[in-house]
């Protein structure tokens, strides 16, 4: 059994109860990213001898792996930047923003312009620029340092890179793509809904035209293609015209992938006051919900067949992540602020009992990654190769902001 946090330690886990208190959720929220998660990454992730950030982490916060993973810097980058820019301009913040980006800048690209995956601590190239997912955070953390910093270079990679990512939407992977030629041509979840929120955030360099004709497309493949109009849920990929492949890939359903894609679409309709968008989103992140919610334990699967329940190539399926829990709580919450639909609002408090009582971890701080079936810890590292500093804090943010709104504060 865990033991009782200490006063140094504020990942507590709220008792349940039949209705939260938004005021009391706000605080919990808010101590947890600033007294909390944010404090073990400021304390264990930065590399002030070579630049950038440290992302494999034990529990206790002690450095396991020294390779750098360029979408997780450039996290980090976006992480520590955006707090100094909605919520208090600590120059120890934007000093760690400038040690993810210098080190970007020296190291991070190829003589093409494309992020590499991963390199060693020094900057020594590891792993090739395979897809564009690298490039997405980078550009997602560029973006927003140039706006704590009023960096005019930082600006200008945040706008190149984003215009490579457009270059390479039709083949992301490029020659390191394995298919062959007659392959399956999905449309792909991934690529729209990350596209719209990194439009929505370079929002402020970018030409108006080119912001909605790509939010435009965005939505379109999101909404039209992806969203299966009769469940209700999301597919991973789906024919160019929207239909079902009855295959392993075209059967995937990733609910929490799904429910993360409504929150960046509701923040589309949320920009264009579209209410028959909100509520579609609304009911796309309920049925989600239903579908991945783990009736024996509670939680939500990782994956799903939406045929089938469990996917025969996917031997993760069952397992309970971090960042599926986050990405649901802000889903949720902002649905319900933008609908007062109480069944959201249920929802957000079923999902928030299960994530705190599971995910926190009130010993050592900041969050687990990866929990069995059961709900207990899978592995207990705090971060890796996938999991760094950005998703616990930014649906923490997220979580934090919306209760806010929720509890009529404007700023």
């Amino acid at each position: 059994m865990a033991k009782k946090a200490t006063k140094a330690k504020k990942a507590t886990r709220p008792a349940k109860a039949a209705g939260l208190d938004p005021v009391k959720l706000e605080k919990q929220y808010k101590d947890a990213l600033l007294e909390d998660v944010i404090p073990f990454w400021e304390k264990h992730s930065l590399d002030r001898q070579c630049g950038g950030y440290f992302s494999c982490l034990d529990r206790k916060g002690n450095v396991f792996d020294t390779d750098k993973f360029m979408w997780l810097q450039g996290r980090q980058v976006w992480t520590f930047s955006k707090l100094y820019n909605n919520v208090e301009r600590r120059p120890g913040w934007l000093e760690i923003a400038k040690l993810g980006v210098d080190f970007l800048k020296k190291h991070g690209r190829d003589d093409g312009g494309n992020f590499y995956f991963a390199l060693r601590r020094d900057g020594e190239p590891m792993v090739a620029p395979y897809n564009i997912f690298s490039d997405s955070f980078a550009c997602l953390g560029f973006s927003q340092y140039a706006l704590a910093s009023g960096d005019d270079e930082a600006r200008q990679i945040a706008l190149d890179t984003y215009h490579n990512i457009l270059r390479r939407l039709d083949n992301p992977k490029g020659r390191w793509s394995k298919a062959q030629r007659g392959a399956r041509a999905f449309q792909t979840l991934v690529m729209p809904m990350i596209l719209s929120n990194l439009t929505l955030e370079l929002d402020w360099a970018l030409e108006a035209s080119e912001r909605d004709r790509v939010l435009e497309e965005s939505v379109h493949q999101v909404m039209d293609l992806c969203v299966d109009k009769e469940r209700l849920i999301t597919f991973e990929n789906v024919n160019p015209d929207g239909s079902h492949c009855d295959c392993l890939d075209g059967r995937v359903v990733s609910p929490g992938h799904g429910i993360e894609a409504m929150w960046f679409m509701m923040a589309v309709a949320r920009r264009r006051n579209d209410r028959a968008m909100i509520q579609r989103c609304a009911e796309v992140a309920l049925s989600l919900l239903d579908f991945g919610w783990d009736k024996k334990h509670g939680g939500i699967f990782y994956f799903r067949d939406a045929t089938y329940g469990a996917p025969a190539d996917r031997l993760d399926w069952d397992q309970k992540l971090w960042w599926v829990h986050l990405e649901t709580l802000v889903s949720l919450l902002m649905g319900y602020n933008l609908t007062r639909r109480r069944q959201l609002w249920k929802a957000f408090q079923k999902v928030h009992d299960w994530t705190w009582e599971h995910f926190a971890d009130p010993r050592y701080g900041e969050w687990f990654g990866y929990l069995r079936r059961e709900g207990q810890p899978l592995l207990t590292i705090k971060g890796g190769k996938w999991k760094g500093c950005f998703h616990v804090p930014r649906g923490l943010y997220m979580v934090w902001r919306e209760l806010q709104m929720l509890n009529g504060k404007n700023d």
